[in-house]
């Protein structure tokens, strides 16, 4: 993986970017996290997703605790440097979610499209 922290776009939201993590192989969006400088380049150096936890204030690499650690496969920006989306291979029982489950993504909305009640399906 080559390094491209000049690239990427820190400044927009206050020194951090958004992470999408996306299963590589099913195509399924896991999670989404927070990355500041510090945190992209540990990822780029380790090849294992590493989030800025806003909460915490502090790193945390997925899965260091569950064993579920997100190994990249691939990682790419999006147009406007701002935003990463990692392709990931997820160690252990897969399931990336604190909730337990493969995806935190797990919520259907309802959306009211055309005066009609429309339930968006997880999926």
């Amino acid at each position: 993986m080559s390094d491209m922290t000049a690239t990427i776009d820190f400044d927009k939201m206050d020194g951090l970017v958004p992470g999408i993590v996306q299963d590589a192989r099913t195509g399924e969006v896991l999670m989404l996290g927070f990355l500041n400088p510090v945190s992209y380049a540990k990822t780029m150096e380790t090849g294992f997703v590493t989030f800025w936890s806003r909460t915490r204030q502090k790193l945390w690499m997925k899965g260091e605790t569950s064993g579920n650690r997100l190994r990249i496969v691939s990682a790419s920006t999006d147009c406007d440097n701002d935003t990463l989306l990692f392709r990931v291979e997820v160690e252990g029982d897969g399931l990336v979610c604190h909730e337990g489950t493969v995806s935190c993504f797990t919520r259907p909305l309802t959306l009211s499209a055309n005066g009609q009640k429309t339930e968006v399906a997880r999926g």
